[in-house]
């Protein structure tokens, strides 16, 4: 089973959750907002993609941080903002058996198997 994780209100969240419902992939859906996230998903997913892809600098949250927050990131640090504000997460993340991706492209889901 996979899990995909996001913010429901996401745009592109969104679209990955009716691709998947398009193609008819099973899948639960983890909700940033209301269930956070733990600091070892997020260990395994810095692991495996690394914490530059996992941290979404391209939004507004991260955008507001002050310079400081921003300064200096690490591995580290990078997960400690994703704990405090999961808003900061690349959206979404899908995990499942032998299956993780950050973000949504099709293409890169069907060459990952999700469906």
């Amino acid at each position: 089973m996979l899990t995909l994780y996001g913010i429901p209100n996401c745009d592109t969240v969104k679209k990955a959750r009716a691709w998947l419902d398009s193609h008819g992939v099973a899948y639960a859906f983890h909700d940033y907002k209301k269930a956070g996230i733990d600091a070892a998903s997020l260990g395994r997913w810095t692991d495996a993609l690394g914490w530059e892809t996992v941290l979404n600098r391209a939004g507004t949250t991260f955008r507001k941080l002050s310079d400081g927050d921003k300064a200096d990131l690490d591995r580290e640090k990078a997960i400690a903002l994703m704990l405090s504000q999961p808003s900061m997460i690349k959206r979404p993340i899908v995990e499942g058996d032998g299956v993780l991706v950050a973000g949504f492209k099709p293409d890169a889901w069907q060459a990952a198997g999700i469906a």
